[in-house]
């Protein structure tokens, strides 16, 4: 079956990398622990990945629409084993960090190359729903970094799981080079490199791309950065929640993140073929709904913890959807670039806002249990403000963009 040998090799690779983007929520303790790891050294080893994974969206954009999902992702899925590997191995915070980065760019290919896979294989009707599936393999592999990573650490140690890490995703290759079909346009002449660059360019001045990138940056880097890292120290510090407890929240959280995904998947693809209605507004409703939620935390709710954690989770999914709304904009030849250029963005505001977090967290002295409960607040109304910034952008751009097509 077509669908299945598309989409399961391409969400194996999905979820173990959501896995390398989450491990560092369970393990933040042991890493203070043992390597004495402050609030600041934590974000940053945390966010790096972010920044690899961010500087080489631009050209694998490129090579995706080049040489297709399925050489491109199993090629580089092997830098991102070597990299669990001397991350398991390392005694100090830069080998750490080298670890990191190349996991960060060994995965840097998991969602883009599947959203290019299914815009060559499938209609574009049936994008928003794919692509939610494609996040659901992402939700599992978040999921996998909560319970059972705990559990894991009962019969080994980081290290370990950092090992075994690195023989998963060598199978993930395997899987990808095996059973993924190659791209339609293989035998085809390949368009040339400087009508590549020049056609991204032309991305990049369009009025279009710039109206939701931002919001959608900023919301999906603020998620990254909460569920990633800053999640479970808050519930330790703030909910005065911890341990086995904080991991059975994060994995509460987990599920509806998914539900998330396969939700607003299936209320987009279903008004898109009702009432024509594109993915791009149903986004900016739940990354504004994600937007208030945030804003509680800020203020200091924490009267009911679990339903906090649950409304993160679902909401904090409403942003993939402009991935499915750009596809449906821009043409087929440009999906792959288009898609990793907001990526970029995406990256680039998840590794400031991670490393952000944590430096603003790190001004505040810390308590005997952990970090300063105000820090937080402070934090998290940081991210607020900047997504606030981002909805009032995209509604002034809407309202220039009707006022031309008036005009016109």
């Amino acid at each position: 079956m077509l669908f299945a040998r598309i989409y399961f090799p391409l969400a194996l690779a999905y979820a173990i990398s959501y896995f390398y983007r989450n491990a560092n929520a369970i393990i933040e303790g042991d890493l203070v622990q043992e390597l004495g790891l402050g609030p600041a050294d934590l974000g940053l080893l945390t966010s790096v990945y972010f920044i690899s994974f961010a500087a080489f969206q631009l050209p694998l954009g490129i090579l995706l629409d080049r040489y297709g999902p399925r050489r491109t992702e199993s090629i580089l899925l092997l830098f991102a084993a070597l990299g669990a590997l001397l991350f398991a191995q390392a005694e100090s915070l830069s080998g750490l960090i080298v670890g990191r980065l190349l996991i960060g760019l060994g995965v840097s290919a998991c969602l883009m190359a599947a959203f290019k896979a299914y815009v060559l294989w499938f209609s574009s009707e049936r994008l928003a729903m794919i692509n939610g599936l494609q996040m659901v393999a992402g939700g599992l592999g978040a999921l996998g970094a909560t319970i059972p990573l705990q559990n894991a650490l009962s019969y080994t140690d980081w290290r370990g799981v950092f090992t075994g890490l690195a023989v998963i995703t060598v199978f993930a290759s395997i899987c990808l080079w095996v059973f993924l079909p190659e791209n339609k346009r293989t035998d085809e002449k390949l368009p040339p490199l400087k009508l590549q660059l020049k056609e991204m360019g032309q991305v990049f001045r369009s009025s279009i791309f710039w109206g939701i990138a931002p919001l959608a940056a900023i919301s999906q880097g603020a998620n990254m950065a909460i569920q990633g890292l800053w999640m479970k120290p808050w519930l330790r510090d703030v909910a005065g929640i911890s341990g086995y407890a904080a991991a059975q929240l994060l994995f509460a959280m987990m599920l509806a993140f998914i539900a998330g995904f396969l939700t607003l998947g299936i209320i987009a693809e279903r008004l898109s073929q009702l009432f024509a209605v594109r993915p791009i507004p149903i986004g900016v409703f739940g990354m504004s709904l994600f937007l208030l939620i945030q804003g509680a935390m800020a203020y200091g709710w924490i009267s009911s913890p679990l339903l906090l954690i649950v409304l993160l989770g679902f909401f904090g999914s409403a942003s993939i959807l402009v991935y499915a709304g750009y596809a449906q904009i821009f043409s087929k030849d440009l999906s792959g670039r288009v898609s990793t250029m907001l990526n970029l963005l995406v990256f680039l505001g998840a590794f400031i806002l991670q490393w952000g977090v944590g430096a603003i967290i790190a001004m505040w002295p810390t308590t005997v249990s952990g970090y300063d409960p105000e820090s937080y607040q402070a934090a998290i109304a940081v991210l607020v403000l900047l997504q606030l910034a981002g909805l009032i952008w995209y509604l002034i751009s809407l309202k220039i963009s009707r006022k031309q097509s008036v005009l016109l």
